[in-house]
C-alpha cells in the first residue's frame, strides 16, 4: 500500500504542476484552486508513503518520476521542446534514483 500512496503522490504532483501552467501566473481561479488542491493531496499521500518507505528512497522515486512525467507532459500537452541534453539529464536522474534505491538506502 505505501507504493500506491507514493505513486498517487507523484500523479497529484504532476497534475498540480501542470495546473501551474494553466493558472497563468495564478491569475485564473479554477486552475489555481486545482493546483493548490493537487499539492495538498500530493503531500498528504507522500506523508502516508514515508510511514513505511525509507524517506531517501521515496523522495528519489518521487522526484525522479515526477521530473520525467512533468517533462513529457509539457512536451505532449504544451508542445515544449526537450533537447538531447534534457533527455540525458532525465536518464542521469533515473540512474541516480536507481542507484540510491539499490545501494544507498539500507
Amino acid at each position: 500500500m505505501p507504493y500506491v500512496f507514493l505513486f498517487g503522490a507523484i500523479a497529484a504532483e504532476v497534475f498540480a504542476t501542470t495546473m501551474i501552467k494553466f493558472a497563468d501566473g495564478f491569475s485564473k481561479a479554477l486552475p489555481t484552486v486545482l493546483c493548490v488542491a493537487g499539492y495538498v493531496l500530493c503531500y498528504y499521500l507522500f506523508g502516508r508513503a514515508v510511514e513505511k518507505i525509507n524517506l531517501a528512497a521515496a523522495y528519489a522515486i518521487w522526484c525522479g518520476i515526477g521530473i520525467i512525467a512533468t517533462s513529457f507532459t509539457s512536451f505532449f500537452l504544451f508542445h515544449e521542446h526537450i533537447t538531447p541534453a534534457g533527455y540525458l539529464g532525465m536518464a542521469l536522474i533515473m540512474a541516480g534514483c536507481l542507484l540510491l534505491n539499490l545501494a544507498g538506502t539500507r
